[in-house]
This record gives structure tokens, C-alpha cells and sequence, in this order.
């Protein structure tokens, strides 16, 4: 059902846990499934430095997470932006329909968290 890359980022989530005064936060959540995402960043000079996140969900869900934080590392907040719900399931060797929503909460909580940074520094 699930490829081993979504196991392995399961298994061993990257960039799991809360930061400490970071630039920006985006939470988001999907009342549906009940998955809630929070995303922490660390920015300098418009470049993502250091991501954390937290989430409560599937095993998609955390799947997704940890991938969007290492596909999103040492891009520019644009280039971030540009970061689809397909890049993420894409470099997860796929998702099951099913649960290609998880992805999409990764890349929202994203965006939401350089939202954040954006009201704060402009």
C-alpha cells in the first residue's frame, strides 16, 4: 500500500519537533480526517535555514511532513512556494489516492508558515 519511502519517512520523521522562537508558524488541519499540522521556520536572507514540524495524523501525514521539510530546506521562501502537493507524493514514490490529501495539508502548512513570515517582515 505504501512505498518504502513513506515508511522510512514514517518510521524516521526528519525535522520532527517544536523549535524555539522561530521566524513564522502555519498551523493547519483537516477537520475530515482530524490530521493537524504545525510548521516552524527559521529564515535568513529569504532562505529557509531550519524547518521543524509536529503533527497529529496518519502515518501519510507524518510521511508528508517530514518530506516537504527536506524538499523545503535552503530553498528560498519562492522557491518554497512553488512546492505542489504532487512534488511531495512525487518524491514519496507515490501515495494512495486515499490519502494524497495528507500531502496537500504538508505543502498548505507550508505555505501558511511563509504566510506568517511574510505578514511579520513586510
Amino acid at each position: 500500500m505504501y512505498s518504502k519511502k513513506v515508511m522510512d519517512h514514517f518510521m524516521n520523521p526528519r525535522n520532527v519537533g517544536e523549535m524555539e522562537n522561530p521566524d513564522a508558524i502555519g498551523e493547519v488541519g483537516n477537520p475530515t480526517c482530524g490530521d493537524l499540522m504545525k510548521m516552524y521556520l527559521r529564515i535568513e536572507n529569504n532562505i529557509i535555514k531550519d524547518i521543524k514540524f509536529q503533527t497529529f495524523g496518519c502515518g501519510a501525514a507524518i510521511a508528508t511532513s517530514s518530506m516537504i521539510t527536506e524538499l523545503a530546506m535552503g530553498k528560498t521562501l519562492d522557491e518554497a512556494l512553488e512546492l505542489t502537493r504532487d512534488d511531495v507524493a512525487d518524491n514519496l514514490n507515490g501515495l494512495p489516492p486515499v490519502k494524497m490529501h495528507c500531502s496537500n495539508l504538508s505543502a498548505d502548512a507550508l505555505r501558511a508558515a511563509i504566510e506568517d513570515y511574510k505578514k511579520k517582515h513586510h
